[in-house]
């Protein structure tokens, strides 16, 4: 196998590329400048020296306590809980949730050998010991992983011997605003259903 061909295989195994979108990439790579790529290689050789998780909350971060973490404007009342460091991304770049979080590091996946004790969920419940938050929103996928992952989560809250009761909430799921009921797959209108508010 050649060095473009290996580079093909190797962009190939990333999360949505597939060998041809890879091949186009090795192309494009080739058409750069030296100083480019190596500055490119020298990054990805160095990005898991720099990066770790967080010691506290387990988002990717090059510094421990994470930003977040250690911002002291937080509200300590509320606690996020993510499958994966992306969604903190996701969710701050939405700009309106202030409080702190929690990444699993994955869902529950029986098939697959993924139970609780591959997850960050012993940490969480130590989390919540220790830092008392009033509510702990579950921002799981609405997949069948997710909705157990949920489910489990909200079980050993409900069972924690805490001086105050914490409320457990999950992200509401359904129809999008300006979505048309005539394009809304099944389970979504489900979800929508179930998940109705008075008005």
């Amino acid at each position: 196998m050649n060095a473009f061909d290996e580079l093909t295989s190797d962009f190939s195994r990333l999360p949505g590329i597939g060998k041809k979108s890879a091949v186009r990439m090795v192309n494009w790579l080739l058409t750069q400048d030296s100083s480019y790529l190596n500055r490119f290689s020298q990054n990805l050789g160095v990005l898991k020296e720099r990066i770790k998780p967080c010691s506290v909350c387990g988002m990717w971060t090059e510094q421990d306590p994470c930003s977040i973490c250690s911002d002291p404007l937080r509200d300590k009342s509320i606690l996020c809980v993510v499958e994966q460091s992306q969604d903190v991304g996701t969710i701050e770049a939405y700009g309106e949730y202030k409080g702190f979080y929690h990444v699993l590091g994955g869902l529950i996946k029986p098939l697959e050998g993924i139970g609780p004790a591959q997850l960050s969920i012993p940490q969480l419940l130590e989390k919540i010991k220790k830092d008392t938050p009033a509510e702990v929103i579950i921002a799981t996928n609405p997949t069948v992983e997710g909705d157990t992952t949920a489910l489990y989560i909200n079980k050993v809250i409900t069972e924690l011997q805490l001086p105050t009761p914490v409320k457990v909430t999950r992200l509401a799921t359904g129809i999008p605003v300006g979505g048309d009921l005539e394009y809304i797959d099944k389970r979504t209108l489900s979800l929508s259903f179930r998940g109705r508010s008075q008005i």
